[in-house]
């Protein structure tokens, strides 16, 4: 059973115990898409946007409702400008909501979006991130994007984990975490399971909502 116990724990399951203390108003959020062995760095065909079932992409939908800000490192950003855009047919909704989404991108090169509603950051995304982290709103989602997920992890900003794990072992590439990241204790809040072979967990760290509140 879930329950919305104050907006900011709205995600959290009752049979988890008791909820994490209150965080800040905004989350940082990582959403990814990773293999069993956890890389999200895509070296090979395990992923097609275009090629998601109905449950999943509901899912995704029901996630963006809670979504304020779409924060992206410059990589991630024009791979979603050059393909979402022109996908005029999809039923989905992502494409719409992406364009119409706040989107914020992480580049100290890129002067020119080229995508409505969006964005450059070209200062210290960490100092951009701790800001919006004290903003009113709902959450900050961040996806792809390793480099700049990376960093979020290791300065401690980050609030919960969104993992949707496809059946595939990679075996090499980049992993959810930063490979000299010390070892996080995590506690599932969300899971369940599509019929396309695609898992989904959400986590807190144990810690608190993001390492920072124990500062």
């Amino acid at each position: 059973m879930r329950h919305a116990a104050s907006p900011s724990l709205g995600w959290w399951d009752e049979g988890q115990g008791p909820p994490p203390p209150e965080g800040p108003t905004v989350r940082i959020v990582i959403t990814q898409n990773t293999t069993l062995d956890g890389r999200v760095e895509m070296l090979d065909d395990w992923f097609d946007p275009a090629n998601q079932d109905e449950e999943l992409a509901a899912e995704l939908m029901r996630q963006t409702e809670q979504e304020e800000v779409l924060l992206l490192g410059r990589q991630t950003f024009e791979d979603f400008r050059g393909y979402w855009p022109q996908q005029s047919e999809d039923t989905t909704g992502v494409a719409a909501s992406l364009d119409a989404a706040d989107k914020r991108v992480v580049s100290s090169t890129l002067t020119e979006p080229g995508w409505a509603n969006t964005t450059v950051i070209p200062g210290d995304p960490l100092e951009a991130v701790r800001a919006l982290r004290e903003e009113p709103g709902k959450d900050v989602i961040v996806t792809g994007s390793i480099t700049l997920c990376h960093a979020l992890i290791g300065a401690g900003l980050v609030d919960l984990y969104r993992m949707f794990v496809y059946p595939h072992w990679q075996g090499r590439g980049r992993g959810f975490f930063p490979e000299d990241h010390p070892g996080t204790g995590l506690r599932r809040v969300e899971a369940r399971a599509f019929s396309g072979g695609v898992t989904y967990a959400a986590y807190v760290p144990l810690a608190g909502l993001g390492s920072e509140q124990d500062d």
